[in-house]
């Protein structure tokens, strides 16, 4: 039987077996853009699992493991890859409910529905990909446990399978066979797989290298403590985790919600299946317990004196490690908007068109699902958009819609910075929030975007080869242009996108590592050629990666 202590330590184990292996699955990544490399996020996802897993007791049910597992998974997870896998484990731990021990039967279960989960929640899945591995693994797990009563077995059958599935992606996708790799979320996988099965055949957990631990990407912070001149009128801020019980006296977390609002105010009361997470300011931090209580056991509590924070702060003394206060705002206003973008000129760029929170992220920053359910309650709406601005962003920021249940989210489907500026500036407040979803997409996916970068790697498009370091044009995501002048390739890949007659605005981005001269010089090349048909913005956008961003309208 497989138990509680030894799902958690198999936890454990693969979240340090795929760290010690993170960037050789980042090699895998075929394609030369930099980007939030799949081995980094599928270990950060992990990760946030494995720091649950650490206060676990030792006699917890399967049950208990392995949902509060897929909750730490789906609150954590980061870009694709992260979604899938936090799925993944979703739909076992479903299968796993009301259960102390797995059998055969259990984990064969297990694979099946963590399976359906991942596959439900790709529009169009894709053979070759992880998602071909972990079917794999389900229909091995399947098969042996239909012979086998042995847990451990099904657990062994099922990772062989998924490595011969691994083993099979070039031959199911072109891209893989040309660069002579496997699927690197395919791979992740394996070895989230076998550090499982490490713990389960051999009752060893793998232990990290040195310099092997994933390091959240920084981004600035989005808290702050208590600022008002005068009397702070609720002086204590408690914020904590509740894990539901089966036998707790009050289970609808709204009547919490309502109590603690009569009590106090900033009220965030977000629960998923197993977790809700709570926070409050009031003057009664005794009775805020005790209603939570009500619920569960309580967990990651912590409780801050606002008054004396304030203080300190306005007389600069110190005071240890005390953390700053999350700003989380009640609904006020009919509606809101979040953006994730990076640099310093994109997010003026994006509040100035009415983005209430800004989350630092894009590219190489991917930033996780509990990082967008954050800068949700702290926007003041009864109705949030959410606008990605990044296609590996957008599963991560559509796992927030069931996690936040006092205001409703609506994630926009943005995959890049020009799409997002056009979503909000097609925006009608007077218009209703299914009226403005369909004309912020429309004008999204009217815009045609060019990307100017570098490549992170060597690699081979369309047979084409592309060396480290080299400048790539893209144009809607396709590489176009190859060279070693940024400026050059800016002007043809504008130039390549731009049609007179149908195009009549260019907006030009640029970042980090970009002059404003060269800007201009780009601007001049396509006033030469196009003159009067065509009008040129350029905005100083301080973007990281994109030397330059193209929008054109």
């Amino acid at each position: 039987m497989i138990t509680g202590i030894m799902f958690r330590d198999g936890i454990i184990s693969a979240s340090n077996n795929i760290a010690n292996s993170r960037q050789a699955v980042d090699a895998l990544n075929i394609f030369p853009v930099p980007d939030g490399d799949t081995g980094t996020n599928m270990s950060m996802t992990i990760g946030a699992a494995a720091k649950e897993m650490a206060a676990v007791p030792d006699d917890a049910p399967i049950s208990e493991v392995s949902a509060k597992c897929a909750s730490a998974l789906l609150r954590g997870a980061r870009g694709n890859s992260g979604v899938i896998l936090s799925l993944i484990f979703r739909g076992m731990s479903k299968a796993l409910k009301g259960i102390d021990e797995a059998d055969s039967k259990a984990v064969a279960r297990a694979f099946k529905m963590g399976t359906e989960a991942a596959y439900k929640a790709v529009m169009k899945p894709t053979e070759g990909t992880i998602l071909t591995v972990i079917r794999k693994a389900a229909e091995a797990a399947e098969e042996m446990a239909e012979i086998q009563e042995d847990p451990l077995e099904v657990c062994y059958a099922a990772l062989l399978s998924a490595r011969e599935a691994l083993a099979k992606t070039p031959e199911q996708l072109e891209v893989l066979k040309k660069a002579g790799v496997v699927d690197a979320g395919g791979q992740g996988l394996i070895l989230i797989l076998e550090g499982m099965n490490s713990v389960f055949g051999h009752d060893v957990i793998v232990q990290p290298l040195d310099g092997a631990s994933v390091t959240p990407v920084s981004v600035p912070d989005k808290s702050t403590v208590a600022k008002a001149s005068g009397d702070i009128e609720f002086g204590y801020c408690s914020e904590f985790l509740i894990e539901k019980a089966k036998n707790a006296p009050d289970k609808e977390p709204k009547k919490l919600r309502a109590y603690l609002e009569s009590i106090g105010d900033c009220v965030v009361v977000v629960d998923d299946d197993n977790i809700i997470k709570v926070h409050v300011h009031s003057n009664e931090p005794g009775n805020v317990i005790q209603a939570a209580l009500r619920y569960g056991q309580l967990i990651n509590i912590k409780i801050d004196n606002m008054r004396y924070q304030h203080r300190n702060a306005d007389t600069g003394v110190a005071d240890g490690e005390k953390a700053v206060e999350p700003e989380i705002v009640q609904p006020e206003n009919k509606y809101g908007f979040v953006a994730v973008c990076a640099g310093e000129g994109l997010s003026e760029l994006f509040k100035d068109l009415g983005c209430d929170v800004v989350v630092s992220g894009g590219q190489t920053m991917n930033p996780s699902t509990d990082d967008i359910v954050n800068a949700v309650m702290q926007t003041p709406a009864e109705t949030v958009f959410v606008l990605p601005n990044n296609k590996n962003i957008i599963m991560a920021a559509e796992q927030a819609v069931n996690l936040v249940s006092d205001r409703e989210v609506r994630v926009l489907r943005t995959k890049t910075i020009p799409q997002g500026i056009s979503a909000m500036l097609s925006f009608d407040e007077a218009q209703e929030a299914d009226e403005n979803q369909m004309a912020m997409s429309d004008a999204a996916e009217a815009v045609e975007t060019g990307q100017v970068t570098f490549a992170a790697r060597d690699s081979d498009i369309d047979g084409k080869p592309i060396k480290q370091g080299q400048i790539m044009g893209m144009c809607n995501g396709k590489i176009r242009y190859i060279g070693d002048d940024k400026n050059d390739i800016a002007f043809k890949t504008a130039d390549k996108l731009f049609k007179r007659g149908e195009h009549s605005i260019v907006t030009i981005i640029f970042g980090e590592g970009v002059k404003d001269s060269e800007a201009a010089a780009v601007e001049e090349m396509l006033k030469n050629k196009y003159s009067n048909d065509i009008e040129i913005s350029i905005v100083d956008g301080g973007q990281p990666i994109y030397y330059y961003i193209i929008s054109v309208e």
